[in-house]
């Protein structure tokens, strides 16, 4: 029983790194229909630039930096990648195009920062700490925490601020929005910098449990993108239920079948998802008029 508990908390500590990728996907779908595929590279850019600045300001002060880096990457990619195809009505432009840039931001990562895998201080004691029998290292604790925070915070910024709200009305129904005088190219601009910050933030979580480089984001960003189809692209909670369930599945596959099939459950679930509820477990169906 005490190797089953372990197991779940290990999984619950990677699926909140899934959940806080996959969040950055449902922000920029709910306000544009669109998705920033690379989401990645965001992720690895903020891991390396976290690590450029760590041995200078420290890991605690080196986050808001992070952040703010991540605010300008997500802004950088909505213009030069989404807007054009928005506004051209190409109806998959946008995905080639934030493709297209992804691979660019990872070519530009290796010339900077080399191909080699790099390591990350951790921030915290990396000896595990015990309860009730179940080991955990302070980092993973850290993730989990950090992910959910972050979460929350966007979540209270949508609520409480005037830009949040402008964000949710934009996402119940763009052109209404449009007619209220709500700038939604702006709104759109602010979703994929939130974004990317989350990304990037998620990053510098992940990377002293890891190892760091320009393509360490790949498999997650991929992982992060099944977790928000099974959620509900539409849905901040789905993204963290979605999250959860892949975690826990990948370590206690892992564990009790092989290594070699952990990546198995997800895949399974993402299919019987999509044959049963394409929407997601907490999406909502659309009625379209015409």
């Amino acid at each position: 029983m005490t190797i089953f508990l372990q197991l779940i908390a290990s999984g619950v500590a990677i699926g909140m790194i899934y959940a806080a990728i996959a969040f950055g996907y449902q922000l920029t779908f709910a306000t544009s229909k669109t998705l920033n595929f690379g989401q990645g590279e965001a992720l690895a850019l903020g891991a390396l630039f976290g690590l450029t600045l760590a041995p200078f300001t420290g890991y605690w002060l080196m986050i808001p930096l992070v952040l703010v880096f991540g605010l300008g990457l997500g802004a950088v990619v909505e213009r030069l990648a989404v807007r054009p195809a928005i506004k051209i009505k190409s109806e998959y432009g946008w995905i080639m195009a934030t493709i297209a840039l992804g691979i660019i931001f990872r070519n530009l990562a290796e010339n900077i920062w080399g191909r080699d895998d790099l390591k990350f201080p951790s921030p915290v004691s990396e000896t595990a700490v015990e309860f009730g029998g179940i080991r955990m290292l302070p980092m993973e604790m850290l993730i989990i925490a950090g992910a959910l925070l972050m979460m929350l915070a966007v979540e209270i910024f949508n609520r409480k601020s005037i830009w949040g709200k402008a964000v949710i009305a934009t996402s119940d129904d763009i052109d209404a929005a449009g007619l209220m005088g709500i700038n939604t190219q702006r709104v759109i601009t602010l979703s994929y910098s939130i974004s990317a910050m989350t990304a990037a933030f998620a990053g510098v979580l992940v990377a002293p449990v890891t190892l760091t480089g320009a393509t360490m984001g790949a498999v997650l960003a991929l992982k992060a993108f099944a977790v928000a189809i099974i959620g509900g692209l539409e849905s901040g909670l789905g993204v963290i239920v979605g999250g959860l369930i892949l975690g826990v599945a990948e370590t206690l596959t892992g564990f009790y079948i092989s290594t070699g099939y952990k990546d198995v459950p997800g895949l399974i679930l993402l299919l019987v998802v999509l044959s049963v509820r394409p929407v997601g477990l907490f999406g909502k169906a659309v009625i379209k008029k015409v």
